[in-house]
């Protein structure tokens, strides 16, 4: 029996070891790697997302709910925190602050669970310069530096004292059935 010199089993196995050290991650939406063994942070990635269906704010001042149903398509991961949401308009965008006396939660999904967080906003005038006319919305999850984007189809945010860059909007904790 041949042994192969060391320089060459050396770059075989570091070359081994670069093909596992991916989180799983994409921003593209692409092929995900499976996620690493338990105990890891989830991500979106690893997520069949649902969003809505809604309680949609009919008019300007009224109040909707958006609830978001994350399920785990992989392996067993860890929720830390409270998911991260950006709305986007054409040429803004604006960060989504934890509801008041929203507490961040840390749950565990096997695969193939799911937990559920809500949005409530506030609808704002359409054309008004107080409004954030959104166009899409990134759900990103705690620990983890990627989005999904989603159509946002529930008209324009009425901003938080006259300012569509405050919009009034906020996400709340994750739950999971039983809780």
């Amino acid at each position: 029996m041949r042994a192969a010199p060391l320089t060459v089993t050396a770059l075989a196995a570091a070359l081994l070891l670069t093909g596992c050290s991916g989180d799983g991650d994409s921003s593209g939406g692409g092929n995900a790697v499976a996620s690493p063994s338990n105990g890891t942070t989830c991500r979106i990635a690893h997520m069949d997302v649902e969003v809505g269906p809604a309680n949609v704010a009919p008019a300007a001042g009224d109040t909707g709910n958006i609830p978001v149903t994350l399920t785990n398509q992989s392996a067993d991961c860890t929720l830390d925190g409270v998911p991260g949401i950006d709305l986007n308009a054409a040429d803004s965008s604006a960060s989504v602050p934890p509801a008041e006396g929203a507490k961040a939660t840390k749950v565990t999904l096997a695969k193939g669970t799911a937990v559920t967080f809500t949005l409530t906003y506030t609808r704002g005038e359409a054309g008004a310069k107080a409004s954030l006319d959104v166009k899409t919305l990134a759900i990103g999850l705690p620990g983890a530096d990627t989005q999904k984007s989603f159509k946002w189809s529930y008209g324009p945010v009425q901003g938080k004292s006259d300012n569509a860059g405050d919009p009034n909007v906020s996400v709340g904790a994750f739950t999971q059935a039983g809780d």
